[in-house]
């Protein structure tokens, strides 16, 4: 049996020292992470972002760059992962769009605050992409190619 590699996307955005992070319930416990999604047949990477961003906190999201692509394996579900990561910025909050359905809130934390929770992250991926971040690590989207 071949086994692939889940390929999800995530978006990193910084307001005023805080990034924008969401809650959400995870098999029956809560969990932190950024606004984050699989990648969808036919759809772009960065469409995809865009996407996961509005769905999960009602932000219009651009992004700019990327922070890096990260592979995890959770040795849990034995479920392995492929992170593109972008930074970019919040445009519009749309107050009246619900939230994904498994999205508690979406919040604006500062990093001390998400290390704080630490503990309660989705995954290790999170403070190692919003690290990587705030040590300046950024690509240029051209360094992605999409190929018809």
């Amino acid at each position: 049996m071949t086994r692939k590699p889940h390929v999800t996307v995530a978006a990193i955005a910084q307001k005023k020292g805080k990034f924008l992070m969401v809650e959400e319930l995870i098999d029956g416990r809560m969990r932190y992470n950024q606004p984050a999604g699989h990648l969808e047949p036919g759809e772009t990477l960065v469409a995809a972002v865009i996407r996961e961003t509005l769905e999960e906190t009602a932000w219009h999201f651009r992004p700019d760059s990327i922070t890096g692509i990260y592979q995890w394996h959770n040795a849990e579900n034995d479920t392995s992962y492929v992170r593109f990561c972008f930074a970019g910025a919040c445009l519009q909050h749309d107050q009246q769009r619900p939230l994904d359905t498994d999205i508690h809130q979406a919040m604006w934390l500062s990093l001390e605050e998400i290390e704080d929770r630490s503990d309660a992250l989705r995954s290790p991926m999170v403070l190692h992409c919003l690290r990587d971040y705030v040590h300046g690590c950024r690509q240029p989207l051209s360094i992605l190619t999409g190929l018809e």
